[in-house]
């Protein structure tokens, strides 16, 4: 079977009338995506970059950092642009050291188990003595620092908090989602999935008798069709209704002291906090977040009388003091003894993505080995900006102070920060400073046309890969559709091409082709899992499965044999237990941070001073139509579109106010930036909230005016905490006006001015 596996699914290849490929649904996949078959418009592309690109002014050394994205570039033969690479790290290195160079990128360039783009940059790299790299996601970076302190590190992975989906199905009598379920998050997975059930999974829920409530401030949180009660709330409003919540079941004595005790420390601090005064009643949470003080006491006293899960989305830790809501989750579901329960308990992002609570078996394999790198500089990955502005700077993180060291080299493979980034202008001002910026990429991204040398690579389509997630029990051999154009490279082949100038071409390669690698991470799976075919039955198939329910060892399980058997299984915390406080981050000294979980107001919020300025609360939710900035340019990203700009939704009374009319162009705006967009009233946003989709390409005119819709030139850049340095773009208040001026047509999609000299 010829089958592509890509991050939104996997898809039949077929061939029209006419011989050329069609990607189709998979056999049993009940909720394919539509954005896949984007990757065959994006081939012969006008977006697509034809061959190695350097930016004028850098390969001339007429121009600085200053001319990025301004000048225009000239076509460069491989041999000589990967001359120009290769000197250009041997002078960095020779003057300021590997820790000069800023890589490892960040990114979902491929589902590919071997053609993944950052693992084949840090293999390359690390030959080479290694470079400055980052930690954590912009997904749940907040969370992936936080956890370890409460759960121990089997929970870094926020992914595995979760009940299984079967178990929710069966035992789950209340599920409780603060940020709902969007429809579009549970369509992508990072390695690829063969099926998306969250919606089956719900459907199957409900129809057993579970009762689900979205607290969010946005009706459309709750799936179409579904069964299911929303009760709005302020955005970054949820740690007061949770502290509510546990106030409730304190003063009422619905307790499950029996958990606490064995399973828990510190809660008698947490307890200290939520009577002192204020005490975080049910009435002192109505005045933060708006949910009645009788709603919330009945919604208390549900989750500690019947079988509960507590699930909050993704989106509440990308925000200030993210960290909170989560412990403050963690401390009522222990508080109402649901913690370790079949069909209960904690999720951290059910629905965000398609893995979480999947209750399949595992697929353990190799990844591509990267090496040792011998650079011992990190950063948070959303920290980049602080990196790039303050060299030899300090930044807190997790207890310790980094030292920031000098980038003169900055190389993404496989991402676009000009997309995943906050403030992005703040971020191009600082993307001015180091002496060289590399890309690889196959379009024309906003980083792309920001780079002095671009080096381009071939699509998923264009090369075989085994596409296999850690959270899921498929693993798809994805069958190449095409060569790539003539000018294009796999970056596999493009790192192997540049290391050969370095004499390192066979410890790259391990004189194994594409084919030869790819067999040799299967046998890496099969070692693991012998009942998997081999691997010409494999290849041929195209997808083989692992059957079965996850094993007992499933990190999965780890909450469940720690509250069955605290002793005889603790969790790897300092107590080996659940700290609903701690004394770790305590020592810490962050005020941003406490050692329990609390209300902290964030400097944008609704009820904040800056809200008499900037009175919309604007949250940037993932669209449905592509992945991240992924795939913009293709059909289903355009269906999302008005007149080729995002579209903002906001409630009509705000329109009203505003004079704003359905399809009439806006300006969203605060003191980082402004952006038009096409404006769509509705109802089932609050009053005060506005929500526009990130991920469209970046498109600045002279002015600075983003005309396309990308939410991240007004978002804040800041960390979520001292604790975790996480992304906080949901934390951003904005104004909203009609925008009665002219309105130039978005440019993101016109390719960069290419000159017609070629370099020698």
């Amino acid at each position: 079977m010829h089958l592509i596996g890509t991050h939104f699914g996997t898809y039949e290849v077929h061939r029209d009338a006419a011989g050329k490929p069609v990607l189709a649904p998979f056999a049993g996949d009940p909720a394919p995506s539509a954005i896949g078959p984007g990757l065959l418009e994006m081939a012969a592309h006008p977006l697509r970059i034809p061959q190695p690109m350097a930016r004028a002014g850098w390969w001339h050394g007429t121009s600085g950092g200053e001319g990025r994205g301004r000048e225009p570039f000239i076509p460069v033969p491989w041999d000589t642009a990967l001359n120009r690479l290769a000197d250009e790290l041997k002078r960095v290195i020779a003057r300021h050291g590997n820790s000069a160079i800023f890589a490892g990128s960040y990114g979902w360039a491929s589902a590919g188990r071997f053609h993944h783009a950052q693992s084949q940059l840090k293999r390359a790299l690390n030959l080479l003595g290694g470079f400055t790299t980052s930690v954590n996601t912009y997904s749940y970076g907040t969370a992936g620092v936080l956890l370890p302190h409460i759960l121990g590190s089997a929970q870094r992975d926020a992914c595995d908090t979760a009940p299984y989906w079967d178990d929710i199905a069966a035992a789950c009598q209340l599920m409780v989602a603060f940020g709902g379920f969007r429809p579009g998050n549970a369509q992508v997975e990072a390695g690829g999935s063969t099926r998306h059930r969250v919606r089956q999974w719900l459907d199957e829920a409900v129809a057993n008798g579970c009762r689900i409530v979205v607290l969010s401030p946005d009706g459309g949180d709750v799936p179409p069709g579904l069964k299911a009660e929303h009760i709005p709330l302020r955005p970054n409003t949820d740690t007061a209704l949770l502290l509510a919540m546990a106030h409730v079941l304190l003063e009422e004595e619905l307790l499950d002291h029996a958990l606490l005790q064995s399973c828990t420390v510190g809660f008698e601090a947490f307890e200290g906090y939520l009577r002192a005064a204020p005490a975080k009643s049910p009435e002192w949470a109505e005045a933060i977040c708006g949910v009645p003080a009788a709603t919330i006491r009945v919604l208390a006293r549900a989750v500690a009388a019947t079988r509960s899960t507590l699930t909050l989305a993704w989106s509440l830790q990308r925000a200030r003091f993210g960290e909170q809501p989560y412990w403050a989750a963690i401390a009522l579901a222990a508080m109402a003894g649901q913690i370790g329960k079949p069909g209960g308990g904690i999720a951290f992002g059910l629905g965000a993505v398609g893995s979480v609570g999947n209750p399949v078996r595992r697929l353990q394999g190799p990844a591509l080995p990267q090496g040792r790198n011998p650079v011992p500089h990190v950063i948070p990955v959303a920290r980049i900006t602080e990196l790039l502005e303050n060299p030899g700077g300090m930044l807190d993180y997790n207890g310790r102070r980094i030292a920031l060291p000098d980038i003169r080299l900055v190389w993404w493979a496989g991402g676009n920060p000009f997309h995943h980034h906050q403030d992005l202008h703040r971020l191009a001002r600082a993307w001015m400073r180091p002496e060289t910026v590399v890309v690889q990429d196959h379009v024309w991204t906003a980083s792309a046309r920001r780079a002095d040398l671009v080096l381009p690579s071939a699509l998923p389509i264009e090369r075989n890969d085994i596409a296999a997630s850690s959270r899921d029990n498929a693993i798809v051999f994805s069958r190449a559709i095409a060569q790539p154009p003539g000018g294009v490279r796999t970056d596999h082949a493009a790192l192997a091409d540049l290391l050969s100038r370095f004499g390192l071409r066979d410890a790259f390669t391990e004189d194994r082709d594409e084919m030869g690698w790819l067999e040799h991470l299967y046998t890496g799976y099969r070692a693991r899992h012998p009942e998997l075919p081999d691997f010409e039955t494999f290849s041929e198939e195209g997808v083989a499965w692992l059957e079965g329910p996850p094993e007992p060892a499933d990190p999965r399980h780890r909450l469940r044999r720690f509250v069955a058997d605290p002793d005889g299984a603790p969790l790897d915390t300092p107590s080996g237990r659940i700290e609903i406080s701690t004394p770790r981050i305590a020592s810490f000294g962050y005020a941003d941070c406490p050692s329990h979980p609390a209300w902290l107001p964030p400097e944008e919020w609704l009820g904040a001073e800056r809200a008499a300025r900037f009175p919309i609360h604007l949250l940037s939710p993932q669209p449905e139509g592509r992945l991240h900035s992924q795939l913009d340019p293709a059909a289903a990203s355009r269906a999302g579109k008005r007149d080729g700009r995002e579209v903002v939704r906001l409630n009509p009374q705000d329109c009203t106010a505003r004079g704003i009319a359905a399809g009439d162009t806006v300006r969203l705006f605060n003191d980082r930036g402004a952006l038009l967009a096409v404006a769509q009233p509705d109802a089932a946003l609050m009053p005060g909230v506005a929500s526009l989709p990130t991920g469209a390409w970046l498109d600045l005119d002279e002015s600075g005016l983003e005309r396309h819709g990308n939410p991240n030139v007004l978002t804040p850049d800041i960390g979520s905490s001292r604790l975790s340095q996480g992304p906080s773009p949901n934390s951003c208040l904005v104004q909203v006006a009609r925008w009665d001026g002219p309105a130039a047509p978005p440019r993101a999609f016109a390719p960069p001015a290419i000159l017609e000299e070629t370099a020698p």
